[in-house]
């Protein structure tokens, strides 16, 4: 948080509290089934896997496992030209 503090010229806590509440808002977001955009950044989505045959890795053993939601990112253009630079 030092890096962010710096960068806003916000004390630590101020700018620990900003990120903390931004986290807590991009969770009751995408607990509520929508996506998360951030400009530049990427996208924050929620995706509906179905169930599906695993494999118990304690005894080898076959098990179903059950429809589940999952959170997948994809970056934005802008931050993969960034990190290929």
């Amino acid at each position: 948080m030092s890096f962010l503090s710096q960068e806003t010229r916000l004390p630590k806590n101020q700018s620990l509290q900003a990120v903390e509440t931004l986290v807590e808002i991009m969770k009751e977001t995408l607990a509520s089934g929508e996506d998360d955009l951030i400009s530049g950044f990427g996208k924050f989505c929620v995706k509906e896997k179905s169930q599906r045959r695993g494999r118990n890795p304690a005894t080898g053993g076959s098990m179903l496992l059950p429809d589940r939601k999952v959170v997948t990112f994809k970056c934005s253009g802008q931050l993969r030209d960034k990190c290929n630079r």
